[in-house]
């Protein structure tokens, strides 16, 4: 008799734990899922973040580029020209 309560008590913990493994399972699924689509939702706000940065840029008119007529101030912007930055801040100045 001790022996059929021990197969009751080791089939009810099996049943148990696969029972939780597929709990878990789902729950680990679902939480994967959610974090792709909070990360595919970023991605594509940050799309449309550049796409919108880049269409104000493209439909500027040519006298609100700055005040500088086209002349990149960022010292970090590959296409930056020292000259041409100097000799526009001298004429700002001498106005």
């Amino acid at each position: 008799m001790a022996a059929s309560g021990a197969n009751v008590l080791r089939y009810t913990a099996l049943g148990s734990g696969v029972f939780y493994g597929l709990y878990h399972q789902r729950t680990l699924n679902a939480h994967a899922e959610q974090q792709s689509v909070q990360r595919r939702y970023r991605t594509e706000e940050s799309l449309i973040a550049q796409a919108k940065a880049a269409y104000a840029r493209k439909e500027m008119p040519g006298g609100e580029k700055g005040q500088g007529g086209g002349v990149i101030s960022d010292p970090d912007d590959p296409k930056f020209d020292l000259e041409a930055y100097l000799t526009m801040k001298m004429g700002n100045e001498a106005k």
